[in-house]
């Protein structure tokens, strides 16, 4: 038992007397395969080293011998005894990177330096100068695109902020127009509503006028009107319409038992016996006019009983009486023009309103110049006014189904390529990037609804570019979007050339 613990010890002493040897002229002192230059410190020093994870003590020369003492496998980082173990690649010109320590010694090359295939059983080619010399084209691809992107970005931060500058001052200038507009304004106000006093007056007095002899013509035919009616209810000529005239007329009858009663006859009489045409025309015929049937007309016809030797005449015999009836309205008489010192007036209350309503279009148009240069001023665009590149453009992006749109603080859409109706995925809401960078994307809302579900919205995701372009669109969620936009308002100061990228940032 003693002779094998003897064996083991000397085997231990002799791997590690041959990892030291190795790693004093490859790693440095104090260093062994597989560590990395930020763990050597567990390694140097003493004759005992503690487990990484538990602080299990093991002297320093169980260190890569092949036997897994620690539990984390930190003693034996340069060996495949531990399963848990991680060997570390140092890959110099590249980038060093961890390993499982069951990779190490197992006839594949895992670190481009080939340091886990030590053992000679392969021989590994070192491809780390090729990789970064991939990683080193990568990175002055994205320095490129970033120094080209940035360049155009100061362009428009000089742009914007100019544009801004501008806005403001004509903002100022604006305003001082307003006030001189306003008051012009209200002085060519005032001389329109003193200019329509006696506009006004003169057509109103020719208005009533025009309205009097309408009431006096209206009264002429009703008193003509009456007057035949009282002619032709006076069956006996003598001047006078009496009762028993009426009772010959149908339309009196009240009751409409088939006769009109003497009764019935009187009342349509005011209670007299007889009137005459003054009397019949003042009271009588405007009570009787809505019911009156005149003789000979249709009315009349339909109320008797039909006799058949008293039929109209054919065409071929002559034309039938005409039945007023059924005769066409006569039209409504044109109010006569205005007088000569009415016009006059009219003329000039007219250039009056037009001279207001020239200054009211002034103050209205500056108004609205106002109100776009402030609805502007109100958008964040960007720290430096980086992004004011974008307002008012729109861009686009085609895949195998949709056209989508892209018009920055303003809306997006998509539209079938084979041509129908647009439809808006989501209007300008905010920024959307995270806390430490919220320029990083934008959120639209309130889009038109899906059925039977919720307004669509659309996320786009912003990145560095050297052009702006929308180059790619999907929906991650029903009914929820996902623009990608490249623009040089997104990039950054490029480094120096030949600066070192970390391979993550790639």
């Amino acid at each position: 038992m003693k002779m094998e613990t003897s064996i083991l010890f000397k085997n231990r002493l002799s791997i590690f007397t041959i990892c030291s040897i190795f790693c004093v002229l490859t790693y440095g002192i104090d260093r062994p395969r597989g560590v990395s230059m930020e763990k050597a410190s567990f390694y140097q020093g003493g004759t005992e080293f503690r487990c990484i994870s538990t602080g299990k003590r093991i002297p320093m020369d169980h260190i890569n011998d092949d036997y897994c003492d620690c539990e984390d496998g930190s003693d034996e980082p340069g060996t495949s005894a531990c399963n848990n173990g991680l060997f570390y690649c140092e890959n110099k010109s590249y980038k060093g990177n961890y390993i499982m320590s069951t990779r190490v010694n197992d006839g594949i090359c895992d670190c481009c330096d080939g340091s886990d295939e030590y053992d000679g059983t392969i021989s590994c080619e070192n491809t780390c100068e090729k990789l970064f010399a991939e990683i080193r084209a990568q990175q002055e691809a994205f320095r490129a695109k970033q120094e080209a992107g940035y360049k155009v970005k100061l362009e428009y931060i000089q742009n914007g902020r100019r544009t801004k500058d501008e806005k403001l001052a004509k903002l100022t200038e604006l305003s001082k127009e307003k006030e001189i507009f306003a008051q012009e304004r209200d002085v060519l106000q005032a001389a329109k509503e003193e200019a329509e006093v006696p506009e006004k007056e003169a057509k109103a007095k020719h208005e009533q006028a025009w309205e009097a002899v309408k009431a006096e013509k209206k009264k002429q035919a009703e008193a003509a009107a009456a007057a035949v009616a009282f002619g032709e209810l006076d069956t006996n000529g003598d001047q006078i319409v009496d009762y028993p005239e009426l009772t010959k007329h149908a339309e009196f009858d009240i009751d409409s038992d088939g006769t009109v009663s003497d009764e019935e006859a009187k009342e349509y009489l005011e209670d007299s016996d007889q009137v005459d045409l003054v009397t019949f025309t003042e009271k009588i015929w405007p009570n009787i006019k809505e019911i009156y049937k005149p003789i000979g007309s249709k009315e009349e016809a339909q109320s008797e009983p039909t006799d058949p030797t008293k039929q109209e005449k054919t065409s071929e015999e002559g034309e039938a009486p005409a039945d007023p009836a059924n005769a066409k309205p006569v039209e409504e008489e044109q109010m006569p023009d205005y007088d000569e010192e009415t016009k006059r007036l009219i003329s000039v209350a007219d250039e009056a309103r037009a001279k207001f309503d020239e200054a009211d279009r002034k103050v209205k148009d500056v108004e609205n110049e106002i109100s776009a240069i402030k609805k502007y001023l109100e958008l964040d665009l960007g720290p430096e006014e980086e992004f004011s590149a974008l307002k008012g453009q729109c861009f686009e992006y085609t895949d195998r189904e949709y056209t989508y749109r892209f018009c920055p603080f303003e809306k997006t859409s998509q539209k079938p390529k084979g041509g129908g109706m647009e439809t808006n995925l989501g209007n300008w809401g905010h920024w959307h990037g995270p806390e430490n960078d919220k320029y990083d994307a934008m959120k639209y809302e309130n889009g038109q609804s899906c059925w039977n579900g919720p307004n669509r919205s659309c996320h786009v995701n912003l990145h560095c570019g050297a052009e702006n372009a929308l180059i790619g669109a999907s929906e991650p969620s029903r009914c929820e979007y996902q623009f990608e936009f490249t623009t040089p308002s997104r990039c950054s100061a490029p480094p120096a050339p030949g600066t070192h990228y970390d391979h993550e940032e790639l």
